[in-house]
Order: C-alpha cells, then sequence, then structure tokens
C-alpha cells in the first residue's frame, strides 16, 4: 500500500490520500471533505433527524395508546440514560480511532473487519431507508390534505418526488447550507411545541400539574417493553455524529460534545412535551384521548390551548419537519458512500468532492437516485405512502440502528480490554457494559415487536409475525452479507487494502499506547 500520508503535491482545497482500491490496480486519489461545524451545527443536524414535532405527533401518542399510558414520559428519561451510557464509551474510542465511518470503523478496529465492512452497508441501507419512509409519509399527508379541503385526488407519490428534488439540491450544495437550513425548520418546531408547553403550564392544564407519568405505579403499567420501544425509536439520528468527523472544526472536541448535547437535549424535550400533554388532558384521560386522536393529538392540543391558528401553524411545521429530517438522514447515507469509496470499497468516483461546494457530489446523487426509484417503485406497486412506506421502512431501520449500535458497544468494550489503552474503567468497561446490555435488550423488544412496527396484522387485526414482517426482516440481511463477502473476498485477494480498514490515516492518527501518548 503506497504512503497514507495526505499528499502535498495536489493543488486542491480537499486533502488527498492515496489508497489501492479492489476496483482499480491504480493508486486511489482519495478526497477527503472538509469544514468547520462547530457542537452546534452538528447538534442541530442531529435534532432536524429526530424530527421532534413528528415524533410528538405520531409516536408519543402510540405510547400511550400501547405503551405504558402514563408513564410514557419517564421511558424517555430511561431511553436517554442508555444512549448516554453507549455514548461515553462511544465517544472516548474517538480519541484513539480517528478515521471517519462511525459504526463501520468502530467495528472494524474492535471486532473484525469482515463485521465492521458488513456494519458499513447495514448503516447505508437503514439510513436510506428512512429517507424513503419520511418523504412517503410526506407525500401522503399532502395529498390526504388536498383531498380534506375538497381539492383534486393527486397520488402522494407525487408529492413525495417533490420533497425528494428538495432534499437533492441542498444535499449537492455544501454541508454548512443543510445545517442552516436544518437550523431555521428545526427552531420553528421546536418554538410551536415549546409554546404549547408554556400555555399547558401557565393554565394549569386539565386537572393541575402532575407527577404521575413518573410513579411507579405508572412506569410499569401497560406495556413498559413497547413504551421503551418507541422512546428509543425517537432518537433515530443521535449516533450519526460521528460520520461528520472530517467536517467537524475540532472532531476530537466537537463530536463527543455532539453526542452528549444531542442526547440530552432530545431527552429533555421529549420528556416536557410528552409530560406537557399528559398535563393538558390529565392523567386520566390521555390514554382515551390518545385512543380517540392518534395522528392529531398535538394538533388538538393546541387548539385547545392556543387556537386555531396554532393547529394550521403546527400542519405545514410537520411537513417541513419531515423535510428536514429525510435531508439530515440524506447528508448520514452521502457521508458513509463516500467514507466506503475512498477507503477503496467503492468505486473510486463515488468520493468524488465538488470543490466549489465541498460536497459528496456522485455520492449524494446516488443517494438520490436509489431514493426516487423506490418511491417510484411504491407508486407503481400501489403501495400507500404512510401506513406501507412509512410503517415497513421505519420499522426495518429502528431494527438495523438499534443491532448496530448494540454491536458498536460491544466494539468499544472489546477493543479496550484487548489493547488496554486507556485504564478508565467506567469509559471503558463500566458505562459501555450497561449501555450494551440496553441496547441489546432494545434490540430484541423491537424484533419480538416488529410486526406491530410495521402494521402486519392477521385476520382478527392483532399484529402477527406473516409475510410482511418476514420479508422486511430478510430485507436486511443482503446488504451486511454483501459487506461481509467483500471483506472476505479482499482478505484473500486485496490483503493490502483488506489491512487498510484499520490502517491510520495520518501521523497523528495512530492508535498509541499511554506512555507513547505522553512521549508526544
Amino acid at each position: 500500500m503506497t504512503d497514507p500520508r495526505p499528499s502535498q503535491a495536489v493543488s486542491s482545497p480537499n486533502p488527498v490520500v492515496t489508497i489501492r482500491s479492489s476496483y482499480s490496480s491504480e493508486p486511489v486519489e482519495r478526497r477527503r471533505l472538509h469544514g468547520s461545524l462547530g457542537t452546534g451545527a452538528i447538534v442541530l443536524m442531529v435534532l432536524a433527524a429526530a424530527a421532534p414535532l413528528s415524533v410528538i405527533g405520531g409516536q408519543v401518542p402510540l405510547g400511550f395508546m400501547i405503551g405504558n399510558g402514563v408513564g410514557v414520559p419517564s421511558m424517555f428519561v430511561l431511553a436517554a440514560a442508555i444512549l448516554l451510557l453507549f455514548a461515553v464509551g462511544f465517544t472516548h474510542m474517538t480519541k484513539f480511532i480517528r478515521k471517519t465511518g462511525a459504526f463501520f470503523i468502530y467495528i472494524s478496529f474492535g471486532l473484525s473487519k469482515p463485521l465492521g465492512l458488513a456494519a458499513a452497508y447495514l448503516s447505508i441501507f437503514s439510513y436510506l431507508c428512512i429517507e424513503v419512509g419520511l418523504v412517503g409519509y410526506l407525500g401522503s399527508a399532502a395529498s390526504q390534505s388536498i383531498r380534506s379541503a375538497g381539492g383534486p385526488d393527486i397520488p402522494w407519490w407525487f408529492f413525495a418526488l417533490g420533497a425528494l428534488a428538495v432534499v437533492a439540491a441542498v444535499g449537492l450544495r455544501n454541508i454548512d447550507l443543510s445545517s442552516k437550513v436544518l437550523a431555521v425548520l428545526l427552531v420553528a418546531e421546536i418554538a410551536i411545541v415549546l409554546i404549547i408547553v408554556l400555555a399547558v403550564l401557565v393554565t394549569g392544564g386539565d386537572s393541575g400539574l402532575s407527577a404521575a407519568p413518573f410513579e411507579p405505579s405508572h412506569i410499569l403499567s401497560g406495556s413498559p417493553s413497547l413504551g421503551l420501544m418507541f422512546a428509543l425509536a425517537a432518537f433515530l439520528g443521535f449516533e450519526s455524529t460521528a460520520i461528520f468527523r472530517d467536517e467537524a472544526k475540532q472532531p476530537n472536541k466537537t463530536i463527543p460534545r455532539a453526542t452528549y448535547l444531542a442526547v440530552i437535549m432530545v431527552g429533555l424535550f421529549y420528556t416536557l412535551s410528552s409530560w406537557a400533554l399528559v398535563v393538558a388532558w390529565g392523567p386520566d384521560n390521555i390514554v382515551a384521548m390518545a385512543t380517540q386522536y392518534p395522528a392529531t393529538l398535538i394538533m388538538e392540543t393546541a387548539s385547545r390551548y392556543l387556537g386555531p391558528v396554532a393547529v394550521v401553524i403546527i400542519n405545514v411545521l410537520i411537513f417541513t419537519s419531515v423535510i428536514a429530517a429525510s435531508l439530515s438522514f440524506h447528508n448520514v447515507v452521502t457521508r458513509y458512500l463516500h467514507s466506503l469509496a475512498s477507503h477503496g470499497f467503492l468505486p473510486r468516483s463515488i468520493s468524488e468532492v465538488d470543490n466549489r461546494h465541498n460536497s459528496p457530489r456522485l455520492a449524494s446523487l446516488i443517494t438520490s437516485g436509489v431514493a426516487l426509484s423506490a418511491i417510484l417503485l411504491a407508486g407503481l406497486l400501489g403501495l400507500n405512502g404512510a401506513t406501507q412506506v412509512l410503517a415497513w421502512t421505519s420499522g426495518m431501520a429502528t431494527f438495523g440502528v438499534a443491532f448496530l449500535m448494540a454491536v458498536t458497544a460491544l466494539a468499544v468494550i472489546v477493543f479496550f480490554l484487548r489493547t488496554r489503552l486507556d485504564r478508565n474503567i467506567w469509559k471503558t468497561l463500566i458505562a459501555p457494559i450497561l449501555g450494551f446490555v440496553g441496547l441489546a435488550i432494545s434490540a430484541y423488544l423491537i424484533v419480538s415487536n416488529f410486526p406491530l412496527l410495521v402494521g402486519d396484522v392477521g385476520a382478527d387485526g392483532t399484529p402477527q409475525f406473516g409475510f410482511i414482517s418476514v420479508l422486511l426482516l430478510l430485507s436486511l440481511v443482503p446488504m451486511p452479507l454483501f459487506g461481509l463477502c467483500q471483506a472476505l473476498w479482499l482478505r484473500r485477494k486485496n490483503k493490502s487494502l483488506y489491512a487498510a480498514i484499520t490502517d491510520v490515516e495520518d501521523d497523528a492518527a495512530q492508535v498509541k499506547t499511554p506512555d507513547q501518548r505522553r512521549q508526544a
């Protein structure tokens, strides 16, 4: 393998690293992304991926209905605690593994290169599923809104393609533009929810402020496992902070800060908002209201406490919330593709960086093309954008990402046990183990309740593992299987590229022992 240090001979604003790709016998000039994203910008992108308004409007009512009822707010506290434990080891490992790739790199260093490459492709598939599902939901909601207003019956996929066009256009530009667009949209949707919360608190709600959601009797009521499952799904995307390493201003400080802040802020927002909904309707009435208005509970609350104008605003902001989340996941997918191509595991042209906008141009176009094809195929098959496209893709993505986080937590534990690069037992062992246990249980809960997530019901209307559930779970297999096979093939046919999976990219990125780091 050629010298992996940045070349000084190439005059380009994007640093270049040379490697030897499996797709060519010639050395590959690997253009790296660069940028000046601060902690705030990365946190905003992660919060936008969480689509807070959509979660409060959709997942929280489901938690009230079929989860642990009044105790739903407590599940967000528990979910945040599990993810913070995961983040301790996840972020601590960034000090020793200074490479882009997130799950891909962590699992490669901690467990094995084949598992790492398999994780990379599963990540791409999972996040792409979310993007497709979100625009499918937006298209369905837009189509239904126009029909309800007496307008024509326009197919949902027409609006979904329009949303994809917006995401594609912004995704081709500099990441700073994406962060600014997401910031505007995110502030607007968070503001309206907080205004509702404030109105509920000022008026005292239906029957006064209540701590019922945090009482043990309510936490353990109904189905706490389902409540936790919905709560964890609401955090989806927080772990993507590491994929923006090359574009962060000070990655060793920015990425850990952004990860912790994202989990804490998302946890606080969901806990406060869901608690306010309980107060708004009263502990004795919230489950009945959620059952009666599963898709419009937040709008009913806004109408009661703020008036009809707030309902109109929320309807608009739900659309912008979905677009913001789609854009955020689009950015994550393109950077995974760019990272794999720049390392030589995909055709090197995919790692092309637009010198004007400093964006992974071809990777972004490929992401948009695949999403567009999926929406067109769903339209041709006559699928419903919300009850089928969104339900199916979000179910697959939720399990895929939960599984990846559990494996990554295990990789962190193994990495520090094997290398002994740090003796901080809390950061390298205790917190990662607790995080792994929590995430492993979460992954089990998700797969055991998978029919409920994807809407696979039997003749009697109850969720069951039918053809749809099995097909969707099997759909998660081909991409990571391809990555596994590719790694095993490289181990036999291209040993230098296989070794490069866990090679350092520059002298400053070496995994050093504590003594070596002190001498440096």
